[in-house]
């Protein structure tokens, strides 16, 4: 990423257009749709009526549904961005573009970088994953603390039974450049000699014991060129070791714990070629009912259901590794479906490297100024999107992993501290890493 310097003064024609484009978008996430009229508020989807939505998902979800998961249909929730992220688009989206190579950004300061999608733009999917990787969900800091995931064998009326229970002490990030809420902003200063874009910390594993202590700490560069460098702590060796880039952290049965599965998609931008493969109106739940999240009943505990969700207006893209930069992808493509107001990923398919359907990946997201009614801490001025359920499913091996945030039986039930400077970067080293070991 290339920083150039900001204009004095935001172009008024600017804002201008972004309202423009904020109205038009209001009228195609409003306009009649022949396949959303397939199901309407008050409907309750089923594997007894699955079809109803099978043009409504993607087909990793719709095969869920089939096997278990139920959706309750609500009413369209218009998704407002957090003012100070407004704002930063409004003044800074003007200047950013592509690299010459298509791969990278030029002169991205903060907010939004491409409030502007041309369908018929070539280049159209990767400025949505910047778009992504830059959403308005978390853009200086955030720490999700003392969360779970549980991992079952999925399936129609199978009942519960959990075969692995893992429980974090912390998953957080810190975002050197894009900051709009907590200062230094927009840029922190040592961006400019370190050239780090982003610091992500996940540990220590509280549970199961064995894995005790386990947690990883990562730095991202803004070099479209310069890997990930990713350390990792191990309680059988006691000592860090720094892992490759192509590292896939721990597994857990059938799944493969990753550190670029996270919200959505975390990997490297530039090492990926993207396409738009369209947009259309699509079933996703982004305003859910509960906090912390339930168990599903009727898929053996795969999902959270059931579970409000709504027409929402997606991007569907198509994401495909260059081999000369992630030579140990296991995937052949990966399929997001992002939401264009919140412009976060909503649900992703995975396919195999023969093309065949393999993994899903799921997330349920909260729409409001707090996480939990009682919430003495993590109040915001305003609402904002953060993530309260996930879901990675291997839909060949029936094997499926549920993560919890906050965790359904934990006493830290705020979980998430957003842009409110509850991690600072000293968080982010192996000193910290090692010290929170056991």
């Amino acid at each position: 990423m290339n920083r150039i310097n900001r204009p004095n003064d935001a172009p008024h024609t600017l804002v201008r257009l972004i309202a423009i484009a904020l109205v038009a978008l209001l009228a195609q996430l409003t306009a009649p749709n022949s396949a959303v009229a397939q199901v309407r508020p008050g409907d309750v989807i089923t594997d007894r009526n699955a079809y109803k939505a099978k043009e409504l998902v993607s087909p990793g979800v719709y095969l869920r549904i089939t096997r278990g998961m139920s959706m309750q249909i609500v009413p369209s929730e218009r998704i407002e961005w957090p003012p100070p992220y407004r704002e930063a688009t409004e003044k800074y989206s003007s200047q950013v573009r592509l690299s010459n190579d298509h791969r990278s950004l030029v002169g991205y300061v903060a907010g939004l970088p491409f409030p502007f999608i041309d369908p018929n733009d070539p280049t159209a999917g990767t400025k949505l994953m910047w778009n992504d990787t830059f959403r308005p969900t978390s853009t200086d800091d955030y720490d999700a603390r003392d969360f779970s995931c549980i991992s079952e064998y999925e399936g129609l009326n199978r009942p519960y039974v959990p075969i692995d229970y893992y429980e974090f002490g912390h998953l957080a990030s810190y975002n050197l450049v894009g900051r709009t809420e907590v200062e230094p902003i927009p840029t922190d200063p040592d961006f400019l000699s370190s050239g780090r874009l982003l610091l992500v910390g996940f540990y220590p594993f509280l549970a199961p014991e064995e894995d005790r202590g386990r947690g990883f700490v990562r730095y991202r560069y803004a070099d479209p060129l310069k890997g990930d460098d990713t350390w990792g702590w191990s309680p059988g060796s006691r000592r860090v070791r720094r892992l490759g880039e192509a590292f896939l952290g721990s597994s857990a049965g059938a799944i493969t714990w990753s550190l670029d599965n996270f919200q959505g998609f975390a990997a490297k931008n530039e090492n990926y070629n993207w396409r738009l493969l369209g947009e259309k109106s699509m079933l996703a739940s982004i305003a859910v009912a509960h906090v912390p999240e339930v168990t599903c009943p009727t898929d053996g505990g795969a999902s959270a259901c059931p579970e409000r969700w709504e027409s929402r207006r997606m991007y569907i893209v198509e994401g495909r590794a260059r081999m000369d930069r992630v030579p140990g992808e296991l995937f052949g493509r990966h399929v997001m479906y992002l939401d264009a107001e919140a412009q976060c990923i909503m649900y992703q398919d995975f396919y195999n490297r023969a093309g065949e359907l393999w993994k899903n990946y799921i997330t349920w997201m909260a729409y409001r100024d707090r996480a939990v009614p009682d919430a003495r801490i993590a109040i915001y001025p305003f609402k904002r999107v953060f993530q309260v359920g996930a879901s990675i499913d291997d839909l060949n091996a029936g094997f499926a992993t549920m993560c919890y945030l906050p965790a359904q039986d934990t006493t830290e039930r705020e979980s998430w501290y957003i842009n409110m400077g509850a991690v600072d970067k000293n968080f982010f080293t192996v000193k910290a890493l090692t010290e929170a070991a056991p």
